[in-house]
């Protein structure tokens, strides 16, 4: 029997007073695992919430630095007394909590302390290597129980990670709706597809403002909202789409890049270089007006928009679009995707970028 959970969440300054009410029903005892600064940043807020509830935190745990088995191995001993655990950080940390939660049957709760991905909300965790490949999805409908979601956290974090989720989360609406535009979807991948405009429209609508509260350490109306849709939206969409209708493009040209020293020796984060990505697979797909919108909009907080924002060039092209279409991101697709029609969509974005000053 398949089963897919709607996480709750809460958000606000405040979302940790929450923890009590929640988690209780749960057990009692608590691990915390989180990444180093992020433990920094919300251990002392999660300790003072669960003072005065009959939550017992037995240990606070570094996650290992990254997501990988050799980490979840580690943790497993020093968790085994607890009836629940807390992800605490980004991504990889709360998918090294989230899939050791999966494998040994507990219930278990997130701490976003940045927004930027989808990971506090979602089923699937993401396992590497030690030294940070890739090693394997791992599958689940489990999403957490609960998310809460501190907004003056995530306000106080480097606004460079909700800078680059708002570039991946709207990769999610683009790239399901194109990906499953030729099926005819089951109920399941429909609400997820139905649900992923919220995934775009709000963060062009705004983004550029909630980026400014960010960097002012500001809770807004607005920075809650992209928050929302970075981490809810996306997450739910996530959740409830088929893997092929969860990827699309967008990722596998972010993939492609992955392989340029250029790229990678200065630090372009997954979803700065997953937004480029959208302008491409939009100009591919003849979608001139949505790119259009996007164009503009990522021009207007300093998302890449050309290869040189990436530190690429044309020459690196075909071992970019190599890699692109080594993974699995374009097996379901309403066309076939070639490697010429992928540069050629590059250079088609090369001579819009200059036409547009």
């Amino acid at each position: 029997m398949d089963k897919t959970l709607f996480p709750g969440y809460t958000v606000g300054p405040d979302a940790y007073d929450d923890i009590g009410a929640v988690c209780s029903a749960y057990g009692t005892k608590v691990a915390v695992i989180g990444g180093r600064r992020a433990l920094a940043a919300a251990r002392d807020a999660i300790l003072k919430a669960v003072e005065h509830t009959p939550l017992e935190v037995i240990g606070v745990f570094w996650y290992g630095g990254e997501a990988s088995r050799e980490n979840m191995e580690r943790l497993r001993p020093q968790v085994e007394q607890a009836d629940m655990l807390f992800a605490v950080g980004g991504g990889k940390a709360i998918d090294t909590c989230k899939v050791l939660a999966h494998e040994t049957g507990r219930p278990f709760f997130t701490f976003p302390t940045i927004a930027s991905t989808c990971a506090s909300c979602t089923s699937l965790g993401i396992v590497y290597h030690p030294d940070g490949s890739l090693r394997e999805y791992s599958f689940s409908k489990i999403p957490p129980n609960h998310i809460f979601i501190n907004t003056q956290i995530i306000a106080d974090a480097p606004d460079i990670y909700l800078w680059a989720g708002m570039g991946d989360t709207m990769a999610k609406h683009y790239e399901c709706t194109i990906s499953s535009r030729n099926d005819t979807p089951a109920h399941s991948d429909a609400m997820g597809i139905a649900l992923s405009s919220l995934c775009a429209e709000p963060i062009v609508h705004w983004g550029r403002q909630a980026l400014e509260d960010c960097r002012a350490h500001k809770i807004t109306p607005e920075l809650t909202e992209v928050i929302l849709g970075i981490i809810i939206s996306t997450g739910f969409v996530s959740n409830f789409v088929q893997v092929d209708y969860t990827t699309g493009l967008a990722h596998a040209i972010y993939n492609g890049f992955t392989v340029l020293p250029g790229t990678e020796a200065h630090h372009h984060l997954h979803g700065e270089v997953v937004s480029y990505g959208i302008l491409v697979m939009l100009t591919i797909d003849r979608q001139s007006a949505e790119r259009e919108k996007l164009y503009r909009f990522s021009r207007s907080i300093g998302l890449p928009t050309c290869l040189a924002d990436l530190h690429a060039r044309p020459e690196d092209l075909g071992a970019v679009t190599a890699k692109a279409l080594s993974g699995i991101d374009v097996r379901v697709y309403p066309y076939p995707v070639t490697e010429q029609m992928i540069v050629d969509g590059i250079m088609e974005m090369e001579q819009y970028h200059q036409s547009m000053g």
